[in-house]
């Protein structure tokens, strides 16, 4: 698609001014309705307000929500109600229908001159394993406008890894030592383990308490090891963010941060223990393997998620640590958003920014209010790009949301794309390729574009279909990198087409002019989700069933006319558990697949799975 004549002016505003109280925007959001399968345990205890967790929701054996409570109706982080005839997008695209299960959409006039067809939505549940619901890729959903931004962050998964919980990790691969506790922890200034290590098990020796491999068939895999989860408070805790540094994977729970051998779940560095409650980290980790973790700065109801601490990932080492400071009026540090672009640390809050560098710590500078009445509302990081969201004029005739792309080390704007009234940037599906998901409240639309490296409008999908990548909760708040069940490499976007408990396709969309390439069916009769793109392959998750495990697959990305082959198949004898995650989170990585909850429950009586590592 060529570019539209009538682009805005890129490049930057001037300096940063400071930011005025902003107005206030939409009336609170609801999660969206609650899915689950198979016997899905009942949901965790709610946590204190404000809130901080995802409600339940479908997906990897999603908790069901407890008895009695409201009936959830759409609100920020889920698709709208739309009208069933599609209306013009930010780039003249008719858009979906109701609740993101778009209509047949006629053909309209866009801004651009060119009528444009119709195109699907996705739809809200979580991911792997349960039917009603993907394995680990959680909704795709945007976020709430600016003017309701960052009020209550909600962090989703990033890439998968695993946890020991209380010490304990089941290894239940042949062959291996037994420690007894793996490593000992070489993480600086730490408190050491929740608490100590159980009789079980805790490195490879065959244990497999559960029997997860009892009776596997012909050419399926093994469950390499598993942990149960750490100790939580009855109401549940946060368990956010998953990382992998050479072979050791690294996750965030509760108030700690573990480390584990990919191959086996020896204990690799730490815990690393914080003071209080985890509440935000970096969804991705910076080229040299550092990430940011924020806790809560005390343990009331009124404490701020404002406490920084750096953490090496190869090593478990505290770096420096910090305290974010409030941006003034209306722009507190109540909940904040951690952004890497570079070597960049971006810290959110309600309608600033300010920026550190992740190795030392520095500030090197902030983004505030520019121009008439612009702010910052998101943050999305990538390799070497910083790409921020902007709200400006909100309340007034000429309100708009622009989309910037950063200089990571300074802060200085290399483009501005400026929307059309009432368009918000919800998602960033790709930063590098930049493939950005928007909605429209107003007119209940949606659209999905992509843009090149300066900036210029690129394409928009050409697909009449429903899609259903699974993003992260964003209640009363956007979170711009959360989403799962979504690849994109340099030329194509690689989208599951919406299904719940049966097979599906994956579309390839070329990003040159937003036409479907291929579409490949889900082997068997159960959904598939992409996970990333690896060696001119896509890779692919299928979610179990009640009596057969999940699989990964591989497409080749030139096209599909061979369908799908199989990579790893899970035991029968693990599908249960497969798909009692709650909030799941699934990574292919080292020929391994790792499986994990992004909440834990809270409940001593459950079997609840923190989890799951899977391999020949």
């Amino acid at each position: 698609m060529t570019q539209p004549p009538d682009q805005p002016p890129q490049g930057g505003f001037g300096a940063p001014q400071d930011q005025p109280p902003q107005p206030g925007g939409h009336g609170a959001p609801q999660p969206p309705p609650a899915q689950a399968g198979f016997g899905a345990p009942q949901s965790p205890a709610a946590p204190p307000q404000p809130p901080r967790t995802p409600p339940a929701q479908g997906g990897f054996g999603a908790p069901r929500p407890p008895a009695g409570s409201p009936q959830p109706q759409p609100g920020y982080g889920y698709p709208q109600p739309g009208p069933y005839g599609g209306t013009p997008g930010p780039y003249g695209r008719p858009q979906p229908g109701p609740y993101g299960y778009p209509q047949q959409a006629p053909q309209q006039q866009g801004p651009y001159g060119a009528p444009q067809p119709g195109y699907g939505l996705p739809p809200q549940p979580p991911y792997p394993g349960t039917p009603g619901s993907a394995p680990g890729i959680p909704g795709a959903a945007p976020g709430g406008p600016a003017s309701k931004k960052k009020t209550a962050l909600i962090i989703g998964s990033a890439v998968a890894a695993l946890l020991v919980i209380g010490g304990t990790v089941f290894a239940v691969t042949s062959g291996g030592d037994d420690e007894g506790g793996g490593k000992k922890p070489v993480a600086q200034g730490g408190d050491g383990p929740a608490h100590s290590p159980t009789a079980s098990p805790t490195t490879s020796g065959g244990a497999d308490p559960d029997h997860l491999n009892d009776g596997r068939g012909p050419g399926e895999a093994k469950v390499l090891w598993y942990a149960p989860p750490p100790d939580a408070p009855a109401s549940g805790a946060d368990a956010p963010g998953m990382w992998t540094s050479g072979d050791t994977v690294v996750k965030a729970a509760y108030k700690q941060v573990f480390a584990f051998g990919a191959g086996d779940g020896h204990t690799a560095w730490g815990p690393v223990s914080l003071p209080q409650k985890i509440c935000a980290v970096t969804p991705v980790k910076s080229a040299d393997d550092k990430i940011v973790v924020a806790y809560l700065s005390g343990a009331g109801e009124r404490a701020k998620c404002n406490r920084l601490q750096q953490l090496d990932l190869r090593t478990g080492r505290k770096g420096w640590s910090g305290e974010v400071a409030d941006g003034g009026l209306f722009d507190s540090a109540l909940h904040i958003e951690l952004t890497v672009g570079g070597k960049t640390l971006m810290v959110g809050r309600s309608q600033s920014g300010t920026a550190y560098d992740i190795d030392t710590g520095k500030k090197l500078y902030d983004k505030k209010r520019y121009g008439a009445a612009c702010f910052p509302a998101a943050y999305a990081g990538g390799t070497d790009r910083l790409i921020q969201v902007a709200s400006c004029g909100v309340g007034g005739s000429d309100e708009h949301e622009e989309l910037q792309e950063l200089d990571p080390s300074n802060g200085t704007v290399r483009w501005t794309q400026k929307l059309k009234k009432g368009w918000e940037v919800s998602r960033t599906y790709s930063v590098d390729p930049l493939v950005v998901y928007l909605r429209n409240r107003e007119n209940k639309t949606w659209n999905i574009s992509s843009f090149s490296e300066d900036g210029t409008f690129r394409s928009q999908v050409m697909v009449d279909e429903k899609f259903a990548p699974r993003c992260g909760w964003a209640i009363l708040e956007r979170e711009l990198q959360g989403c799962q069940g979504v690849a994109v490499d340099a030329d194509t976007l690689y989208l599951p087409t919406d299904a719940t408990v049966s097979a599906n396709e994956i579309v390839a969309i070329g990003l040159a002019d937003g036409k479907e390439k291929w579409r490949v069916k889900s082997p068997g009769d159960r959904p598939m989700y992409p996970v990333r793109t690896e060696g001119g392959k896509l890779i692919a998750y299928v979610q179990p069933s009640y009596d057969s495990g999940g699989q990964v697959v591989s497409v080749p990305v030139a096209g599909s006319s061979h369908g799908t082959t199989a990579l790893l198949r899970n035991p029968r004898g693990a599908a249960g558990v497969e798909n009692t995650f709650y909030d799941g989170v699934v990574d292919w990585s080292g020929g391994r697949l790792f499986i994990s909850s992004g909440r834990l429950s809270g409940d001593d009586d459950s079997k609840e799975k923190l989890i799951m590592a899977f391999g020949d």
